[in-house]
Order: C-alpha cells, then structure tokens, then sequence
C-alpha cells in the first residue's frame, strides 16, 4: 500500500534546499502556511539574512527574514528530517565545455535521501533538461533512503520562473506550471502551489513536459536576442543604424521589441545547452538553437572589433589604448557577475592589449575569480580613457548624460560606446 500524501494545513513543515534568487521568494511565500525550513551551505549568506542584509536583492524588507516566526535558515541540513514537503531550488550551472553541470542537484538528492520520510513529496523548481528528476534525481534519493518512488515518497516537478530584478512579475502573480509522479501527487502539488501564486497553476500533463517548458522559456528569449545581435552586426556592416531601424520596425504591432545586447546570467545563456545536450544525446542536432548560443557568445568579440576600428581611425591603436568598461554585471539594477558578458568583454579587450578600468557601483565580486584579473575603480577617473563602453544601465550609470561620461575621455575624440542603446545616435560614437 502506498504511503499518504501529507495534509495541506499548519501541521505540514516544508523544507527548501537553497536559498537564492529562487529559494528565498519561495520559502518566505510558503512561511505563510507552513513553518518552513530552509537550507543553504553557505553560512555567510545565511549570517547576513539573518541580520537582515540581502545582497542579492530578493527581499521586498529585512523583516521577511528577521521577524518571520516561521522562517528557520540553517547550514545543517539535520532539521530536513522534520519536513514531509521538501522543495529543491539550487542553481543548475553548466561545465566549461558547455554541458549541464548537476553536482549541485545531485548533492541536494543525496542530502533528501538522508532525510526522507516516508510519505514525503519532493519538488524541484531548478531548471533541467527532461527527464532529471525522475532519471537523475529519483534513484540518488532511492538509493540513499532505502524508498521506492510512488510507494514511499513522491515527486513533482513545478520550474520556477523568476525573473531577477522585476518588481512587476513575481512569484505570486505568475502563472505557476505544477506537475507529478502520479495523477494524484500531480493534484497535490498543484493545490500547494495554488496557495502561493494567486494567479492560478497551469497543470502539465507529466514532470518531463514541464522540465521542457520551463528550458524552452528562456531558449525562446535566447534566439530572438540573437537574431536583434545578427541584425546588429549585419547593420553595422552595411552602415546603417540598428536602433532607427529597430524604431522603425516596432511601429508594426506585431513586432517584438527585442534589443541587441550582451546575453549573460544564469538563465537565458546557460539553460539553451541543457535542452542541447539532451537532444545530441538522443542523436538530434539542434542547429537552431546552438547558432542562436554561438551568435549571442560572439557579442564581446564582436564590441572588441568595433573598438579597435574605431580607435584606429582615430589613429590609435587598441593595445595602447585606456578603456572604461561602465556596468559588470549580468543584468541591470542587480549585483550578479555570474556569466557576465560584460566580464568576458573586459578580458577580451585586456587580452588585445589595452588597459582596462572596470566601473560598477553595486556588482557583488566576491565570489568571482573572473575579476582578479581585471582593475575596478570607485569611481571612473577624469579626462583618462580614449574609449568607454556602456555596457550595464544601472540606474546609477543611467542617470549620468553623455556630456558627464565624456568628462571621463581623454580628449574631444573619446569613443563612447553605447552597448545598451541608452542615448541617441547622435550623442554617442557607436551604438551596438
């Protein structure tokens, strides 16, 4: 006989095993029905939420953390075995050869199998290619448990859809996909989900139909960047403007309003080589998909190259020339480094030889062994660079005219830049 599923109400205690841009949302928005236990290894993250410091900027206050009576954060994964609901919310990186990297996953079903309870459900929100949770994931927790799937715990499959930085999109007001192990379990995870996300769940018919979704998400958003960067380049090279004809295109009303830019992160230039993996595994090439990543990748070659023509008809040369790079980050208004394109720019430019400055007033480099090789600056030094380039639009940056940036350029025939299409053509040097 199957073991039964845990009840809905105060008396179930749910776990959450990572606590970042997807964990943390969600066991705040779960700490309102249920006492929630959430676990990270990373003590220092967890320190500086507990004092109400959260520099990732997930947290709409401290007090979500610091007077929440049914928020506990621990490093040790030992009060896992009080919970009968265990969500997995780590990151899913790729290898440096491109291929899905899922010792962070299979680590959280080593832990789970350690704790698991009979009757228990786990649910993964980190996006993977089909079939991680039940090929991958399942037999890890199996054999560490000593539970058989759909007799003595369940899974699901409910992939998160955060969007780092959107105030205006969040995790109650976006449709949630749900899904699981049996028809049954499929029910309850939806139902749980429904408490959180007042917009209502979308029930997929299996785990392996809403682990594709969610890849195929961000590889949608993935190739129509590369297209605009195609554009871009294209443009460029029969000398026309990409932002007037992009302004112009967009008076179509069914034209998607896509820019050209540097496509970095843990999402949208990441998650293309899972589904890519899983299809030249099963003897599929996906040709579409992987030109869109080598377009997207080609962007910090492609602003190097413009860089070194433009200073050269200016009669310099790039290996003797200061560059400013404005904005590290990943995305705008947000602290991460991670798969920053911005990063692989500054390398590429250092590598031809020119002297590099880096400028972010909020990047978190901590933890990053990219930026050991850069130079960063508080503050971007006057009349000293012969090229800047706008690479992020943090409201700090953003808020600066293009007569404050020149200040930065050694003479009247500073090269700006401008990656992000913040400024008319007519105010800056070049436009991606």
């Amino acid at each position: 006989m199957a073991a039964a599923l845990p009840a809905l109400d105060g008396t179930t205690r749910l776990g959450v095993i990572g606590l970042g841009y997807v964990g943390l949302p969600v066991a705040i928005a779960f700490s309102k029905h249920f006492v929630v236990y959430g676990f990270d290894k990373n003590e220092t993250k967890l320190r500086s939420l507990q004092q109400g410091e959260d520099h990732s900027g997930v947290l709409s206050s401290p007090e979500e953390v610091t007077n929440n009576d049914f928020l506990y954060l621990y490093a040790d994964s030992e009060p896992l075995d009080r919970c009968q609901i265990l969500l997995v919310t780590v990151p899913t990186p790729i290898t440096s050869d491109n291929k899905p990297d899922l010792t962070l996953l299979e680590e959280a079903s080593e832990t789970i199998g350690k704790h698991i309870r009979p009757g228990s459900v786990v649910i993964l929100e980190s996006t993977v290619y089909p079939g991680v949770t039940e090929d991958v994931c399942v037999p890890i927790i199996e054999s560490g448990s000593g539970l058989k799937l759909n007799q003595d715990f369940y899974v699901g499959y409910s992939p998160e859809r955060v969007n780092p930085g959107d105030l205006d999109h969040r995790l109650d007001n976006v449709i949630k996909v749900t899904s699981g192990s049996t028809p049954e379990v499929a029910e309850f995870v939806a139902q749980l989900y429904e408490k959180i996300v007042h917009v209502g769940v979308h029930r997929a018919p299996s785990i392996r139909v809403a682990e594709a979704a969610k890849v195929i998400e961000n590889i949608q958003r993935d190739l129509n960047i590369a297209l605009v960067n195609e554009f871009a380049q294209l443009f460029h090279h029969l000398g026309l403007d990409t932002g007037d004809i992009l302004e112009a295109a967009r008076t179509k009303w069914n034209f998607l309003p896509f820019r050209p830019g540097l496509v970095g992160g843990h999402c949208i230039g990441v998650d293309p080589y899972y589904l890519t993996y899983k299809a030249e595994e099963s003897g599929y090439v996906p040709d579409v998909i992987l030109s869109g990543r080598t377009m997207n990748n080609s962007v910090p070659e492609h602003i190097t190259q413009r860089l070194h023509d433009l200073l050269e008809d200016r009669g310099k040369e790039l290996c003797k020339s200061r560059i400013l790079i404005m904005g590290l980050t990943f995305k705008e208004n947000l602290p991460d480094v991670r798969n920053s394109k911005a990063i692989e720019l500054a390398i590429e430019l250092s590598a031809r030889g020119a002297m590099v400055q880096c400028y972010d007033p909020i990047a978190d480099l901590s933890n990053s062994d990219q930026m050991k090789s850069l130079t960063m600056v508080q503050e971007p030094e006057t009349s000293a660079y012969d090229a800047i380039v706008v690479a992020v639009a943090h409201d700090e940056i953003n808020s600066l005219s293009v007569d404050a940036i020149k200040h930065f350029g050694s003479d009247e025939k500073v090269i700006i830049f401008d990656v992000q299409h913040l400024f008319s053509k007519d105010q800056v040097t070049a436009r991606l």
